[in-house]
């Protein structure tokens, strides 16, 4: 943007940045001030609850002094004391000191902000800009930054490529830059990696959890998420069908799959257990999982006592309990099962997925399977069968049953939502606690986040509710997510928080902007995907540029573009497409890639893993069988979501573990002789193996640097057959051996498992 543009904008800006005591001051001195300067503890005499208290200061005098002093740790005085905030709140807290210190009378003053004033919950406010790069470009302008160039071609086409699709580019991409996008957000491997980030939050795994870890029949959920993704379905759509697929109006067999959103919540079926106690678990993780994954909130923190810090009361909170009190499960419903083979009879509720023929035969032996169950768990007087296993009739039933499930089809069954004839009847939980029930309570959403007039009975409700155009939170925590995995966080950091204590938006007009646009676009989300990648900020090198670490540590202005490590999936996925090996199948049931021998015998009940062979060996990352107890040791070295809990954004370390993984792993070894031997079969092996790798050409000192590799391993591997052998097995040729470990180097390097 011209720098005369800029000027004439800076009055717009300037108004439209005008600190707002709720949505700027207030969530500043919750997170940094209050645990130590409020009324009760009032250190060094100070309470910085009340305009008067700010003006009365403490021990120093007036705090409206000598505050922005000890913002910016000057004069002796650091506050707070664990490290100074970032220039963009310290400069906030200033201008509302210099604008006065305006502090609404009606404000409260303890850390709980006003209902209806909290920054996220207001309405979203229009804005004069019509572009991504015009709010950052403002933004630095009042910093006295500069944008960053933009990255090189090659680097904006693997960044774009790794992001939109997991998958390097082609080696030779010959279309312009947003002819690309296109061509990839047209592509099915789109959905595959989006849907990745949506399953992280949905706590997808293909086992129960608990002790036993039995596996469960979900996948078909997965193929769904992918499906929807590619196919572009409105994003309220695709949350509406994942709460309430299952009673729309004329419900569609994909529409009931969609539920299967909430159906990943853990099982504990150990014998002994309080099966009550485990629903409510259950219940609880769904709603805690709407509130962190769809509004932003910690409402697990109202499960036992009122919110400290947002108006979510207990009673509210077991209102929204109550919209998932009532569907159908394992639990004192039904009765036990014992092995997987039973898991497909009595784990409720199960949607068999195949031939109409196919179907009403499931269904009718599945009918009759559960009376043969309930008729033996009666005989036997509970769940305990070593008292009567040797009774003549019991064993005839229990023969019964063997026969009856030999003749079920082999058809896919999904785990999916479904509403009881008869509701049950939800309570206040006192303490959260599943024996001690308090006061009845009917479904209800807060009246704070601008419900719609009349009742809201049904889960069906509640998601229309959570998706409509009048719940601010929706588009903006939808959008923040999605500008998360394109620069590293969101514009509001604390993604799962946008209540009283979490952070401020960087970029609050932007964020309200995109979340406006994803409204008009009719929650268009490839939409959304171009409008951000497409972007100037977007494809900006990031380099870290002299000066610029000292002014914006974080790159919170967003003056550069982020350097991400990538993730578990996609690093097993990029080492398999450069090798020649990925298998591009698209859904179906999770696979068993090779793993260390002994990783299954780590849980309680040891579960088998049947290695695959053919084509199920190379399938993409995402469909690797995920056991939540005993994960694949390979993903969670690379930081992989467990399943334990939705999981929003996830870290990144970097650790030893990682390069002896690249190295040792028997998927990334099979990977690199693959390569080696792609590469060998090239009149340029070294090129051809670096391009693959790292979607460039070396340049003069790396290709010396590796052409000096090539000769020391292989005088070495001349030297030692042996090991040659050993690297690449008996009847290989040296050769292959020495292009191998040329091969590991290149798979093991920073740039290669990183998007840059």
């Amino acid at each position: 943007m011209p720098r005369a543009l800029l000027l004439l904008l800076a009055p717009t800006l300037l108004a439209q940045s005008a600190p707002d005591f709720e949505r700027d001051i207030r969530p500043l001195l919750a997170a940094n001030c209050l645990s130590c300067h409020n009324e009760k503890s009032k250190a060094s005499g100070l309470a910085l609850t009340s305009r008067q208290a700010l003006e009365a200061g403490g021990n120093r005098g007036s705090a409206l002094t000598w505050l922005p002093k000890a913002l910016r740790h000057q004069d002796g005085l650091q506050m707070p004391p664990g490290g100074q905030l970032p220039a963009a709140d310290i400069a906030k807290i200033e201008a509302w000191l210099a604008a006065g210190a305006h502090w609404p009378a009606a404000a409260p003053t303890a850390i709980r902000p006003a209902k209806r004033d909290h920054w996220a919950f207001q309405p979203l406010r229009p804005s004069s800009f019509t572009s991504i790069d015009q709010f950052i470009l403002a933004r630095l302008h009042r910093e006295s930054l500069s944008p960053s160039p933009p990255a090189g071609r090659l680097t904006q086409l693997r960044r774009v490529s790794l992001d939109l699709t997991g998958l390097p580019p082609d080696p030779v991409e010959a279309q312009t830059y947003e002819a690309v996008v296109d061509r990839l957000l047209a592509a099915p491997q789109f959905g595959e990696r989006w849907a990745r980030h949506w399953l992280d939050q949905a706590r997808y795994a293909d086992s129960d959890g608990g002790s036993r870890d039995e596996p469960r029949p979900i996948w078909k959920y997965r193929e769904w998420v992918i499906n929807a993704l590619n196919r572009n379905l409105p994003f309220d759509q695709f949350v509406v069908e994942q709460l309430a697929g299952d009673l729309l109006p004329n419900a569609t067999l994909d529409q009931i799959i969609a539920t299967g959103f909430h159906r990943n919540s853990m099982l504990q079926i150990e014998a002994g257990t309080d099966r009550e106690q485990y629903r409510v678990e259950a219940v609880t993780d769904r709603v805690d999982t709407t509130g962190t994954v769809l509004l932003g909130l910690s409402t697990g923190c109202a499960r036992c006592h009122d919110h400290k810090f947002d108006p979510l009361t207990q009673k509210e909170y077991y209102q929204l309990f109550a919209f998932f009190n009532n569907l159908d499960e394992y639990g004192p419903d039904l009765p036990p099962y014992s092995s997987t083979s039973d898991l497909q009879i009595t784990h409720a509720p199960l949607l068999p997925v195949g031939s109409p023929a196919d179907v009403a035969r499931h269904d009718a032996l599945r009918a009759q399977l559960l009376a043969l169950y309930q008729e033996r768990m009666a005989y036997r007087g509970g769940e305990s069968s070593d008292l009567s296993k040797n009774d003549p009739g019991d064993k005839v039933r229990t023969e019964t049953i063997n026969a009856l499930k030999k003749q079920l089809p082999q058809i896919p069954l999904a785990m999916v939502m479904r509403e009881r004839p008869t509701p049950r009847p939800a309570h206040i939980l006192l303490g959260g606690d599943y024996l001690r029930p308090g006061i009845p309570v009917s479904p209800g959403v807060p009246a704070w986040l601008n419900p719609p007039e009349g009742t809201i009975k049904s889960r069906l409700d509640l998601a229309r509710w959570i998706s409509s155009k009048q719940n601010p939170l929706f588009a903006r925590v939808a959008v923040n997510r999605i500008w998360q995995r394109y620069f590293g966080q969101g514009l509001v950091e604390t993604e799962n928080d946008f209540g009283a204590q979490g952070s401020l938006p960087t970029h609050p007009e932007l964020l309200d902007w995109l979340a406006a646009e994803f409204i008009r676009s009719g929650y268009d989300q490839k939409a959304l995907h171009r409008l951000i990648v497409t972007s100037a900020t977007y494809r900006q090198s990031s380099h870290l540029r002299t000066g610029l670490a000292a002014k914006d540590p974080r790159n919170l202005l967003l003056a550069r573009q982020s350097r991400l490590r990538l993730d578990a999936e996609i690093v097993r996925d990029s080492a398999l497409a450069a090798s020649g090996l990925l298998v591009s199948t698209l859904g179906g049931p999770s696979v068993y890639p090779p793993q260390p021998a002994g990783v299954m015998e780590t849980g309680q009940v040891v579960q088998s893993w049947p290695t695959s062979l053919g084509p199920d060996r190379y399938r993409r990352g995402l469909y690797t069988f995920h056991y939540r107890v005993t994960p694949n040791p390979s993903m969670q070295v690379f930081d992989a979501a467990n399943g334990l809990a939705t999981c929003t954004r996830r870290p990144r370390t970097n650790t030893p573990l990682q390069s002896l993984t690249l190295l040792n792993d028997p998927n990334f070894l099979e990977m690199a002789q693959a390569l080696a031997r792609r590469a060998a079969a090239t009149p340029d092996p070294l090129l051809t193996a670096f391009e693959l790798t790292l979607a460039r050409p070396p340049t003069s000192s790396e290709r010396a640097r590796l052409a000096r590799l090539y000769a020391v391993e292989r005088d070495a591997f001349l030297s030692t057959p042996a090991e040659a052998i050993a690297l690449v097995g008996p009847g290989a040729s040296p050769e292959l051996a020495v292009w191998t470990a040329v091969a590991r180097v290149l798979l093991n390097t920073d740039e290669f498992i990183t998007r840059d």
